[in-house]
C-alpha cells in the first residue's frame, strides 16, 4: 500500500487562501474571521497564523491570490484566439460580472471591491492593487498594440486607450454588481465594446 503524500506547504498555502476567498466573498472582509477560514479550510487557526503571521497578512494574500487566479484565467482563454479584435471581444465578455456563468462571477468582482476599499488604508494592499491594476491595463495595451500591428486597429497611444477601457469597465462593473436598474450586465457590455471601436476604428 503507497503512502499518503504530505501536502507541500505551497499546496497547503493555496488552500487556505482559497478558502479565505470563499470566506471574505461570504461575509464581507470586516466579518471575516481566522476562525471561520479555519474551518472552511479544514484546519486548525494556528497552523493558518503559522503560515501567514496575521490576519491582515493572510486577508490581504487570499485578495490578491483570488485576483490573480481569474486573470490567469483570463490569459489562458485570451491567447487561443488568433484575432486581436477577437481577443479583445472575449476579453470584455469575460470581465463583465454575471455576463457569462464561467467567466466574470459577481462574487469575484466583489473581491475586486474588497481590494480597492482595503488599499485605502493598507499601504501593503495598495502596492499589491497597482500592480494587478497594471497588469489588468498592460493585458488590454498589449491586444491593442498586436491589433494594430495586424492592421485590425488604428492608430493611437495603446496605453491611453488601455486605461480608457479598464478604467470604463472597472466602473460600469461597480454599478452591476450593485444592481443599478439601468446598468445590466447586457449594457455594460455593449457600451465597453462601442467604446473600444470608436477608440479603435474597427465595426462592431
Amino acid at each position: 500500500m503507497s503512502a499518503v503524500r504530505p501536502k507541500s506547504t505551497r499546496d497547503r498555502n493555496q488552500e487556505i487562501l482559497d478558502a479565505a476567498a470563499r470566506v471574505i466573498t461570504e461575509r464581507g472582509l470586516a466579518e471575516t474571521r481566522i476562525s471561520d477560514v479555519a474551518e472552511q479550510a479544514g484546519v486548525s487557526p494556528g497552523l493558518i497564523l503559522y503560515y501567514f503571521d496575521s490576519k491582515d497578512r493572510l486577508l490581504s494574500e487570499a485578495l490578491t491570490y483570488a485576483n490573480d487566479q481569474f486573470f490567469l484565467r483570463m490569459s489562458r482563454e485570451i491567447r487561443r484566439i488568433p484575432s486581436a479584435k477577437e481577443q479583445l471581444r472575449r476579453l470584455v465578455d469575460l470581465s463583465v460580472p454575471g455576463y457569462l456563468p464561467e467567466f466574470g462571477k459577481l462574487d469575484e468582482w466583489a473581491l475586486w471591491m474588497e481590494v480597492w476599499v482595503r488599499a485605502l488604508r493598507d499601504p501593503q494592499m495598495a502596492k499589491d492593487r497597482e500592480i494587478l491594476d497594471q497588469r489588468w491595463r498592460q493585458s488590454i495595451a498589449d491586444i491593442v498594440r498586436a491589433g494594430q500591428a495586424a492592421g485590425e486597429f488604428g492608430p493611437g497611444d495603446a496605453d491611453e486607450i488601455a486605461l480608457l477601457l479598464a478604467s470604463l469597465m472597472d466602473g460600469l462593473a461597480i454599478q452591476v454588481i450593485m444592481n443599478d436598474s439601468q446598468v445590466s450586465p447586457e449594457r455594460m457590455h455593449r457600451l465597453c465594446m462601442a467604446v473600444a471601436a470608436k477608440e479603435l476604428g474597427f465595426e462592431l
